[in-house]
């Protein structure tokens, strides 16, 4: 796989081998951050990781910071692999094996400006997806890469504000409700 735009444009990452992980195709990364826009100076969570290519896109489009947190040993072993082998600074981006909800609880506090979670399509936890919402900035955005087959997750604390769909793959953009009781 490689990073398809920014300082690392170009460079070719590693991904996992087998079923746990599903990398997300070219054509769908890079619609998302055509989606997404300039991220210059923003900071970015990004939730199931895997092999750490959407956090590596982030700060090489200029990210101030990203977050990636990946639960499985191999995965998080590629992302660390990959991260040495490009020569990013841990300053950029942190990389943190761990499951999402449990470094939810432990860092209730943090707060980005965009939250990615792309969970194995067959692993789509809700009650996760809304321990990430808290993270989420009053004016930031949470996207969700599921699969394009099911119906877009409803998730509490958050408003669906726009679906993209690309095959089997759909990306969902989620704001903070403004209107929940939260």
């Amino acid at each position: 796989m490689r990073i398809a735009s920014g300082k690392y444009k170009g460079r070719q990452i590693d991904t996992p081998k087998g079923h746990r992980t599903h990398p997300m195709s070219d054509k769908v990364k890079t619609a998302l951050f055509n989606i997404l826009g300039p991220i210059d100076g923003l900071t970015v969570l990004d939730a199931y990781s895997g092999s750490g290519a959407l956090a590596i896109e982030a700060s090489s489009r200029g990210a101030a910071f990203v977050q990636a947190i990946e639960k499985d040993p191999s995965a998080y072993r590629i992302i660390s692999d990959n991260l040495t082998k490009l020569h990013i600074d841990r300053m950029d981006i942190k990389a943190t094996r761990a499951n999402c909800a449990t470094w939810s609880e432990n860092n209730k506090d943090q707060k980005f400006d965009i939250v990615l979670a792309d969970p194995p399509y067959d692993q789509l936890n809700i009650q996760t997806l809304e321990k990430l919402v808290r993270h989420l900035k009053s004016t930031s955005l949470m996207v969700l890469s599921h699969s394009g087959r099911e119906t877009t997750p409803t998730v509490n604390g958050v408003v669906v504000v726009d679906n993209r769909f690309y095959g089997d793959a759909a990306l969902s953009l989620y704001r903070i409700d403004q209107h929940s009781s939260k």
